[in-house]
């Protein structure tokens, strides 16, 4: 190309005046200056572009200038894919600015072509694995996972979440969601199977104290569930009863060192444990891919599901009026799970806002003589709440009370808070 005969070369002296001069360009004068720059020089100024752009449209968007948000993050898309294919940072460049340009049209109702971008995210990430660029097959592949899932297309969702599975390390996140997918398409044998990898890999490291026993705890109750929804009772009570134990150790002398925030681990398991109460998705009404550590939820499903919380108190407060107890539970406990989800970052606060919330699961099930599994279910649910808040003699107390309701047995004496 002659770009002599296509390039403002006084404004190319500008641009570069401007940014070799003692004064620190504002942001709009850098992407002024890099959009100059990136057509004469596009190998050494186009990564550079990308940034710009993107730096400035955090800078509109704080501003709530969604329409020039919008234009500024598809530049930068269109920026990052002229990088040349050779370049060795090409993939992750244009990865990480299409994932930016998903959330934009994401946020701004453009789900359609939101699901383009993560079609060629994923292209562009095998791409780059073939060209030495990224270490994994799957780079580029989650976001197309969860706009999958959220659509009603398990299957799918779990073929993009198994390419490149086999790593020499287990990893908790990936593997979780891919068993709820392949559980979510009917394929129940291979979603224990793979769930079972996590439970493994945890039991591992917690005898050698690399792990937190609670996330044992809870992916064994997890699994346990998984057990029992496919009719393998001796499996499931084996994990119970291991939970159990577990959980005495816990309530005797706690955990063995003191672990930094592991909420996740408890809130991902906890909504995937209410999937099936929840409505299909579709490309119209997506729901939220269950499984999948919630801040990686597409923001338009994110905004959604926790938009319903004010709706669900209310239907839960109509139904105990109308003396409606089966369904008030089950609604009750869609609400816990969404307000579980909303107060995750609240490391040493949960307990204040959540408590009351368990309790009162519990104690509307408990005027529900004729089900005790629904108050066993409830009761593991506090359960595992309490040790995530680290009350664990009542977590013991109410998982022991729990798994002896499910045996037939009266239940024991619920420690009471204190």
């Amino acid at each position: 190309m002659n770009h002599s005969e296509n390039v403002d070369h006084d404004a190319v002296l500008r641009a570069r005046t401007m940014l070799l001069g003692s004064d620190r360009p504002s942001l709009t004068q850098e992407v002024q200056a890099y959009r100059v720059l990136a057509r004469v020089s596009p190998a050494a100024y186009l990564p550079k572009l990308v940034g710009a752009l993107l730096s400035y449209g955090y800078d509109v968007g704080n501003q709530g200038g969604r329409e020039l948000l919008l234009a500024l993050h598809a530049e930068a898309a269109d920026a990052a894919r002229r990088i040349d294919a050779g370049e060795p940072n090409r993939t992750e460049v244009l990865c990480r600015t299409l994932d930016t340009y998903r959330h934009t049209l994401l946020r701004a109702g453009r789900r359609a072509e939101g699901f383009a971008v993560c079609e060629e995210m994923a292209e562009a990430g095998r791409l780059g694995f073939e060209r030495g660029q990224v270490k994994s097959p799957a780079y580029g592949h989650g976001p197309l996972a969860t706009m999958l899932a959220e659509e009603g297309r398990h299957a799918e969702a779990a073929e993009a979440l198994g390419t490149g599975s086999r790593q020499a390390e287990v990893c908790f996140w990936s593997t979780v969601a891919r068993a709820a997918e392949l559980d979510a398409a009917g394929r129940h044998d291979e979603a224990l199977a793979v769930f079972t990898e996590a439970v493994d890999d945890t039991r591992r490291k917690t005898e050698a104290a690399t792990s937190s026993l609670a996330i044992l705890v809870w992916e064994l109750v997890h699994r346990s569930r998984m057990f029992e929804a496919s009719g393998r009772d001796s499996e499931e009570g084996a994990d119970r009863r291991e939970a159990l134990a577990l959980l005495a150790r816990l309530a005797e002398a706690g955990e063995p060192k003191v672990w930094s925030n592991i909420l996740s681990w408890w809130c991902t398991l906890y909504a995937l444990s209410g999937r099936t109460a929840e409505p299909a998705g579709s490309r119209e009404a997506p729901t939220p891919p269950f499984g999948t550590d919630f801040l990686q939820w597409s923001p338009d499903t994110q905004e959604s599901y926790f938009a319903d919380i004010p709706a669900l108190e209310t239907e839960v407060a109509g139904l105990v009026e109308a003396g409606r107890l089966p369904e008030a539970v089950t609604t009750h406990r869609r609400l816990t799970r969404r307000s579980s989800l909303l107060q995750e970052r609240r490391t040493y606060r949960i307990e204040e806002h959540l408590r009351p919330l368990f309790d009162q699961g519990v104690a509307l099930a408990r005027r529900l003589p004729t089900a005790p599994g629904t108050l066993a279910e409830t009761l593991t649910d506090r359960a595992m709440f309490l040790v995530a808040a680290q009350r664990y003699e009542e977590a013991h107390a109410d998982f022991a009370a729990a798994v002896e309701l499910r045996d037939g047995a009266p239940a024991t004496a619920i420690v009471t808070r204190t």
